[in-house]
C-alpha cells in the first residue's frame, strides 16, 4: 500500500518535474542551491481538521497521508483516503462519509504544489522555517488553487513539515444538510505535520 501511494504522487510529480526542465521557475537561484537535497517521502503524515459547533465540536485524524517533497525542485505532493480518518464519536465518522465527503463516491484528497520561497540546507537545519505553497487541491472531486503558509526544517535526517490553513465546505461543493447547518462550521481548520525520510534508492524509482 505504501509503495502504490509513492507511486501514484510520483506520477502526479512527473509532469510538473518535466515541466521545470524546460521552464525553470523565477526562484531558480534558490531552487538551484537545493538541488542537492534528497526526494523526502512518507506514508504515515498526519492531517487533523476540527471545526467548533455549537451543540458539538467536530475533530477528526488521519494518519495515513502519502507524501512526495521534492525540495530540489519545490515541488510536492500528498494524497490520502478520505475513510481514513478517525472520529472519537462513531455514528459522526458515518455521517462524514456517507453523507458529507461520499468517501465511496470520491475516495481519495489530494494536493499537487510548490514551494513559492524555497531556504537553503543551512536555513532549514537551523530551525523551522516560515514557507509558502501553491497548487491545487482536490476535495470532493473538486479542484481549486490555494495558497497556504507553512513550516519545512531539516531535522538531522528528517524534514519536518507542518501547516494549518482552513478549508470552506461550500467550495468543494460539500453540502450540509439544513437539519445540521447550524451545528457545522462554514469554515474548518485543517493542520498538517509530516516527518519525511530521504526515498530509499526502492522508493525512488517507484516514484518516478
Amino acid at each position: 500500500m505504501k509503495h502504490g501511494l509513492l507511486y501514484f504522487l510520483g506520477l502526479m510529480l512527473a509532469a510538473p518535474l518535466a515541466q521545470a526542465q524546460t521552464a525553470p521557475a523565477p526562484a531558480a537561484t534558490a531552487v538551484q542551491a537545493s538541488s542537492k537535497l534528497p526526494r523526502y517521502s512518507t506514508a504515515t503524515g498526519l492531517i487533523t481538521f476540527f471545526s467548533t459547533a455549537p451543540l458539538e465540536d467536530i475533530e477528526a485524524l488521519n494518519s495515513k497521508v502519502a507524501a512526495v517533497f521534492e525540495l530540489g525542485t519545490g515541488q510536492l505532493a500528498f494524497s490520502m483516503l478520505m475513510r481514513d480518518f478517525q472520529f472519537k464519536n462513531t455514528l459522526m465518522q458515518e455521517h462524514f462519509n456517507e453523507n458529507y465527503a461520499e468517501s465511496e463516491k470520491y475516495p481519495r484528497a489530494r494536493f499537487t504544489g510548490t514551494l513559492v520561497n524555497m531556504p537553503d540546507e543551512v536555513t532549514l537545519r537551523s530551525g523551522p522555517q516560515p514557507v509558502y505553497v501553491q497548487g491545487v487541491l482536490t476535495i470532493h472531486g473538486v479542484k481549486r488553487k490555494v495558497r497556504v503558509p507553512g513550516t519545512l526544517h531539516l531535522r538531522d535526517n528528517d524534514l519536518v513539515v507542518t501547516s494549518k490553513f482552513a478549508v470552506a465546505p461550500a467550495d468543494y461543493k460539500i453540502k450540509i444538510p439544513a437539519l445540521v447547518r447550524n451545528n457545522i462550521a462554514k469554515s474548518i481548520d485543517v493542520s498538517v505535520i509530516m516527518t519525511c525520510q530521504p526515498a530509499t534508492a526502492a522508493t525512488a524509482s517507484i516514484a518516478k
